[in-house]
């Protein structure tokens, strides 16, 4: 199958026929109707969903603490009063614990589908731990090392870490079925395409088990016989136009495609409309006859699919990412206190009015959030729905005002966004105000995929702002650079990446041209 790239998304754009004003109020309405269609179906399975790769650490991590609890504890409560502190026991517990854990993962028993059986999949992990302790016993016999460690220490251990090991897969059971009735650990999926395609693919996975997918219904550009109303039991929605704001709305995680491998341009057209979203889509290869070696694909139960696009950030990504932000977010609140309250205090005594500024700006899947801002303007003069970009030397800015818009110190009370509303990150791209233009035009007027700068959560400082693209964005050229190295952060995202933009921030402000 052929490797998609942006660029070949955006050049298979069909020509734009319609006149702009009934283009945009056909867009308007389209959006109305799919924003409610997605608020009936998906009710309230909008929440965050968990991902089966995290839980499933979670649960290694938590039993691997198990293991190495229960044998320290035995050791101390036992061993230590007699024969003191034996630093070989503390050599002995995590290497059974590591070797432990590396069982329960050859036993399969670390997924989604055998937390939600305690009791036979119990029986595997009573087996496991067994296993785990004759070889132990194996070892220390082969290596002359019996005597070095005490049996009742080894059959307490045994005995209570079982026990232990047990009870906690019965608390993970019952946590994974209240996340599963809440929808939490569905993967939210519709279908694209329907015809004999769409309805094999559909019965195909219905027939799976445990696949964690909760289908929707199917998104279709065909009109005709070759796409009905219902397709294997599941509704059509709409077309592939209406798809965008309905995926958004419900949270759609997942995207399959019903199409021929060998429908490439339709495939490019159909995936230019989808690319700016923060999904995993993937093309459906079960009724494909091209036959690839199996390594080449994914698998949804034992339906073979290719992968198309991944989302930028997903499982341990997430974690990482957001333990990042507030971590380092909450030190550089503590280390820049003192700059905070300065700050608002001259602000203050500058001009009468608040503080803070609050205003509405795209978020994470096009999502409102208001941020806050140290207030740069006069009170009569605020700019809440951006009218008028500020220039250079403009008289609705304030004196402080200007010097904290130079120095970006304005921007610091986003802090407050990262470490405790959370809808902020260090770094991303820079969330625009909602009705912010560029020569007289909307931002996604004018730029390709332009809401695909939203498939991150949005940053107080980012990749294009240190490298000199911040402030005014008075012509396309501006926001287009804006959005180029955006979207490359995106594409290229990871810690050393942050780390580096937060230690070049301070440099870029110094030098910015562009901030009034």
């Amino acid at each position: 199958m052929n490797t998609f790239t942006v660029d070949d998304i955006k050049q298979a754009e069909p020509a734009r026929t319609m006149p702009e004003a009934t283009a945009a109020e056909d867009l308007a309405a389209r959006r109305r109707r799919m924003a409610l269609l997605a608020e009936t179906i998906a009710g309230s399975d909008t929440r965050p969903a968990w991902s089966p790769i995290v839980l499933a650490g979670l649960v290694r991590l938590v039993e691997f603490l198990l293991i190495c609890g229960t044998g320290v504890a035995v050791h101390t409560l036992y061993v230590s009063p007699v024969w003191g502190f034996e630093p070989h026991y503390y050599i002995a517990i995590p290497t059974l614990a590591c070797f432990a854990i590396v069982v329960f993962q050859a036993f399969n028993i670390n997924t989604v589908a055998a937390f939600r059986a305690p009791i036979s999949q119990g029986l595997r992990l009573a087996g496991g731990w067994a296993l785990v302790f004759l070889t132990a016993i194996a070892a220390a016999f082969l290596l002359k090392l019996e005597g070095m460690f005490s049996r009742v220490w080894l059959v307490s251990w045994f005995t209570i870490g079982l026990a232990l090991l047990l009870a906690w897969r019965f608390a993970v059971a019952i946590g994974v079925r209240w996340l599963t009735r809440r929808g939490q650990l569905d993967r939210r999926t519709v279908v694209v395409g329907g015809g004999e395609a769409g309805d094999q693919l559909l019965r195909a996975l219905s027939h799976q088990k445990d696949t964690g997918l909760r289908i929707y219904g199917v998104f279709d550009d065909r009109a005709d016989d070759r796409a009905p109303d219902v397709i294997a039991g599941y509704p059509k929605l709409g077309s592939v136009d209406d798809l965008p704001e309905f995926a958004r709305h419900a949270r759609i995680d997942l995207v399959v495609f019903a199409l021929p491998v060998t429908a490439e341009q339709r495939l490019l057209e159909l995936l230019r409309k989808l690319w700016v979203l923060p999904i995993d889509i993937r093309l459906a290869a079960h009724a494909s006859k091209l036959r690839l070696r199996p390594r080449s694909y994914s698998w949804i139960g034992s339906v073979p699919v290719l992968d198309v696009f991944d989302r930028p950030i997903a499982d341990w990504d997430i974690v990482v990412k957001n333990l990042f932000d507030r971590v380092i977010g909450a030190i550089c609140l503590i280390v820049l206190s003192p700059v905070l309250l300065a700050t608002a205090i001259v602000v203050k005594l500058d001009s009468p009015g608040p503080i803070l500024f609050r205003q509405k700006r795209y978020g994470f899947n096009n999502e409102l959030i208001e941020i806050y801002k140290f207030r740069s303007m006069y009170v009569d003069q605020l700019d809440y729905n951006v009218v008028k970009q500020v220039t250079r030397d403009d008289p609705r800015v304030t004196k402080v005002g200007r010097f904290i818009r130079r120095t970006s110190l304005d921007e610091l009370p986003q802090l407050f966004n990262v470490v405790f509303k959370g809808n902020l990150s260090l770094v991303g791209p820079r969330p625009h105000a909602i009705n912010a233009k560029a020569a007289e035009h909307e931002y996604e007027k004018i730029v390709d995929g332009y809401f695909a700068r939203h498939r991150m959560q949005p940053g107080i400082t980012g990749w294009a702002q240190v490298n000199g693209w911040r402030g005014e964005t008075d012509t396309p050229e501006k926001i287009q650079q804006r959005v180029d190295f955006d979207l490359f952060y995106i594409e290229n995202w990871s810690i050393l990446f942050d780390l580096y933009i937060l230690a070049v921030t301070p440099f870029a402000l110094v030098k910015a041209e562009n901030a009034y």
